[in-house]
């Protein structure tokens, strides 16, 4: 996998259940790792953001991040991406400076944010509450989308299927994009894996402003972790009209998706859901009985 994985040697502590602690085995063996490293963005020659991530899709990332950022929302507006020089110590191309190239009448943000973004964080540094909410271009209360709950509550599993970093490291999030048929079944258009679940969202957003596919109408968001604030935000700002998660939402998330009119899912667990937002569009059998 690349510079996605990395393989380092640890010391595998098994305790054996003796009352003597200090005589349980330990292992030595290799594990294999996320990658975590740091992406700048650059406006043309100006630094923008600095995030952390996995190596990996960076020009999805970035093309999402600007949509996220309220930048941009169409193909057209990103004129090019390329990767500027940049050398670790060994002089090694390290491919972590990504310069975005913009249309000229693309307006530019007045102030960068320019600071460091951790992985777990896709708001931070911007420069006040207010700078957090973004007027979104599309609107998913437009959105006509009914699906059935099964086919909601089928996603998780489909979507943990498929992340195949996760399964050799066990330590990254995911977010899959599905597309719903007429029939209420769900096909999976693109699916990316980050340390950064906020950065996992901006490659599948920017995988599809770059197909040319916004606004993402009649389609439904499936993320592995939480669903926070930033993440209604970036799908709102992408024309997602439903968002689902295994855990839990934050109140300010469900705030957002019922001022989006977005549907908002939480403990999706296969069997079982609770909808926090826009419940109309899931469609319940009727009870037997």
């Amino acid at each position: 996998m690349g510079r996605v994985t990395q393989r380092r040697r640890v010391h595998k502590i098994v305790l054996d259940g003796s009352p003597q602690a200090l005589q349980f085995p330990v292992r030595h063996r290799e594990d294999v790792l996320a990658v975590e490293e740091p992406l700048e963005i650059r406006l043309g020659s100006l630094s923008f953001s600095v995030t952390m991530r996995t190596p990996g899709n960076d020009f999805d990332l970035v093309a999402g991040f600007l949509v996220s950022e309220g930048v941009i929302w169409t193909p057209e507006q990103l004129v090019s991406l390329r990767f500027c020089a940049g050398e670790d110590e060994d002089g090694v191309q390290t491919f972590n400076v990504v310069e975005a190239q913009l249309r000229p009448d693309v307006v530019r943000p007045d102030t960068g944010r320019n600071v460091f973004t951790s992985s777990s964080c896709g708001i931070c540094g911007t420069d006040s509450i207010e700078a957090v909410r973004k007027s979104s271009h599309f609107s998913p209360a437009a959105d006509p989308l009914t699906l059935p709950v099964e086919t909601l509550a089928s996603l998780p599993d489909r979507l943990r299927e498929a992340q195949a970093v996760f399964d050799v490291t066990g330590g990254v999030h995911a977010a899959g994009l599905f597309r719903i048929s007429d029939d209420g079944s769900a096909e999976l258009l693109c699916l990316r894996e980050d340390v950064g679940r906020h950065n996992a969202v901006d490659k599948v957003v920017g995988w599809a402003l770059r197909e040319g596919l916004l606004p993402l109408s009649g389609t439904v968001l499936q993320v592995s972790g939480r669903a926070s604030f930033e993440l209604v935000q970036k799908a709102s700002l992408a024309g997602i009209p439903v968002l689902a998660a295994v855990s839990a939402p934050s109140s300010l998330a469900v705030e957002l998706a019922e001022a989006s009119g977005m549907t908002l899912a939480g403990f999706s667990r296969g069997t079982s859901l609770n909808v926090y937002a826009g419940h109309g569009r899931v469609s319940v059998p009727a009870a037997v009985g």
